[in-house]
């Protein structure tokens, strides 16, 4: 089985565990957000700046991996015109039910992010994409497809992992792991997450998630840092995470 498979079937079941992420919101938080109360998250704890997105208003939005009914939503309510890509199954199930219960008319596609992305060049005024390239094997084709499908003057939000999570041991107090940390390749990191159950993932250095961005031709205009939101390195405040701002500027 592929490893994008095995992951979507991961999710799948953590879905109907009552995974945090695939968790979508209610219809009195849905109300809250046309009255203008709302936050979303690309990482666990901080909330994404709202002059990040700006007016939202006819905006063409993008939810890359973003599936579950929680952002997608909020931005609906906000008036972009949205679509959201996922692939899992049960991720995209909640969208299409949050959708039907607000009356939202939202795209929703079950793709895989690793293939080139099913949308025309320049579709998208912005990209939202929380955390979840650490479930591919390389992001930096990611990015350039998220240039190509968006329009000049696109923003992409997204929120990436540093690798740090991936060198320590279940209980965040021991580095066990040498990097990259590859299960695809190294069957003794297989054995490690099979038995932890986290589903297929990788580490990215932060040449990858930054740097790829540039070299895809972005801007990258802000950043901030994030925790886990619980456990060991949470609590000695060691972050983990990180969300970027860039934008599309075509060279003059």
């Amino acid at each position: 089985m592929d490893y994008q498979d095995i992951n979507a079937k991961t999710i799948d079941r953590w879905v109907e565990e009552g995974w945090e992420w695939g968790r979508p919101i209610s219809h009195e938080e849905f109300l809250a957000a046309k009255q203008g109360k709302w936050d979303v998250y690309l990482t666990p704890t901080k909330p994404v700046p709202h002059e990040w997105l700006g007016s939202l208003k006819g905006k063409k939005l993008l939810g890359l991996a973003s599936g579950g009914g929680q952002q997608i939503p909020v931005f609906s309510a906000l008036g972009a015109k949205c679509t959201v890509l996922d692939y899992s199954e049960k991720q995209l199930e909640s969208e299409r039910s949050v959708a039907a219960r607000e009356g939202c008319d939202v795209n929703i596609v079950r793709a895989d992010m690793t293939k080139p992305l099913p949308f025309e060049n320049e579709s998208f005024d912005i990209i939202f994409h929380p955390v979840s390239n650490c479930y591919i094997r390389e992001v930096k084709p990611v990015w350039k497809e998220c240039y190509r499908v968006l329009k000049p003057g696109g923003f992409l939000i997204s929120g990436v992992d540093h690798y740090i999570n991936h060198i320590v041991d279940g209980t965040e107090r021991e580095i066990i792991n040498s990097l990259p940390f590859d299960p695809v390749a190294n069957k003794d990191q297989r054995a490690q997450i099979e038995a932890e159950d986290v589903g297929m993932q990788f580490s990215h250095t932060l040449e990858e998630q930054i740097n790829g961005q540039l070299e895809a031709g972005f801007t990258l205009l802000s950043l901030y840092e994030d925790t886990n939101g619980e456990g060991r390195l949470h609590e000695m405040n060691i972050p983990t995470f990180l969300a970027m701002r860039a934008q599309k500027i075509e060279k003059q």
